[in-house]
């Protein structure tokens, strides 16, 4: 294992940092192809082969780099290693940086969806995720997928993007390593699971059928919708519905509670426990 290559740096305004320049603020209107991740744990898995992800650059306290020096050792071709103090960290990113650990990813060319979904006769399951723009909410579904086995998720047009530091940050690093791509439109998905024989199944507390009760298909897209407003009707009628049982005179869960139980159901179905 090699020592990684480091380079100190005390200027703030060093224009080798400039990726990592108010972090808050240039999440908010995207970064040209690049995001960042925080914390050794993600880091890891950025840098690890189970990511499709290559990280351009790392910035750390001195201080963490031995414990990183591992897997920084073990890379073929690692990137630039930068070292800074907290001062000079807090002073770049905008915030008070606590875990020592940022690094620059870049995004890559998109998938397309079709690439991600088994083939038939494969079991498959697939998370699909409309017009979901909370950032928490995408990163704990991803958690999920991960947690559960789902072959991939699927975004629509208005579900924010995974790569925004706080879903990544949320995902616990699911996000850098469970599959994902992006649909033309929520209606696309539908097609999309016509065409690779899903059966799509829109969770929905009206539903006649609990999810617990009612057989499960073998290859399956679960759809998600955003708190409150939920799946529009007219996407439902498409859809095979389901619901989650609750106690009486309540319906309503967290969208990334409502998808961990869905997916646990799967995964039991499929014999993975």
């Amino acid at each position: 294992m090699s020592k990684p290559e480091t380079i100190p740096i005390d200027d703030p305004a060093d224009p080798r940092l400039a990726a990592y320049a108010a972090i808050r603020e240039r999440d908010l209107v995207g970064r040209q192809g690049r995001f960042i991740v925080e914390g050794d744990v993600t880091l890891r898995l950025m840098l690890s082969p189970g990511s499709r992800f290559r990280t351009e650059s790392i910035l750390l306290l001195p201080e963490r780099l031995a414990g990183l020096s591992d897997c920084l050792g073990a890379l073929p071709d690692p990137p630039p290693v930068y070292l800074a103090g907290r001062a000079v960290m807090s002073a770049v990113a905008g915030f008070p940086i606590h875990r020592g650990v940022l690094a620059v990813g870049l995004s890559g060319t998109s998938l397309e969806p079709d690439v991600l979904i088994p083939v038939p006769p494969a079991p498959a399951t697939v998370l699909g995720l409309v017009g979901l723009t909370n950032h928490d909410n995408v990163g704990g579904l991803f958690r999920n997928a991960a947690a559960f086995g789902a072959d991939a998720v699927l975004l629509d047009p208005e579900t924010c993007d995974p790569l925004y530091r706080k879903a990544i940050r949320v995902s616990a690093g699911a996000a850098l390593t469970v599959p994902f791509a992006r649909a033309a439109s929520a209606d696309a998905l539908l097609d999309l699971a016509e065409r690779h024989d899903l059966v799509p199944l829109a969770m929905t507390p009206g539903a006649e059928h609990d999810i617990a009760d009612a057989p499960l298909p073998a290859r399956a897209l679960v759809l998600l919708g955003s708190e409150g407003p939920g799946l529009a009707s007219g996407f439902m009628a498409k859809c095979r519905k389901t619901r989650i049982g609750m106690a009486p005179g309540f319906d309503s869960l967290n969208v990334a509670t409502a998808g961990a139980i869905v997916l646990r159901e799967f995964w039991r179905a499929r014999g993975r426990v």
